[in-house]
């Protein structure tokens, strides 16, 4: 075609349809990534806080009791509550980390 040729009729309103077309695809894609990246409820957010919370509590526990079980049967000069005590907490922040990292999507 031409430069000074106008596109028939027919073939604009078949440019205007594939336009519209594209228009609503682009939205409806929008629209769909939207609904699957929606940001998590409070519930989530409250139940992610109690996963880490345990996460960090049950190993330091363990560690706490095992450690006081140590002591109580093989008394030394070294405390193997506080040093169990310490490793508890090490592991249950990195099991922590590992599941907000999970949750997060960041694997």
């Amino acid at each position: 075609m031409a430069a000074n040729e106008q596109p028939s009729p027919e073939k604009h309103r078949v440019n205007q349809e594939q336009d519209l077309i594209q228009q609503v695809g682009k939205k409806e894609t929008r629209k769909m990534r939207a609904r699957r990246e929606q940001h998590p409820a409070i519930w989530f957010w409250l139940g992610m806080v109690g996963l880490v919370g345990w996460s960090v509590a049950i190993p330091t526990i363990i560690g706490i009791a095992l450690g006081v079980w140590i002591d109580r049967t093989w008394p030394s000069r070294y405390s193997w509550t506080l040093m169990l005590l310490l490793l508890g907490m090490a592991v249950g922040c990195l099991n922590a980390w590992f599941w907000v990292r999970q949750e997060s999507g960041r694997d």
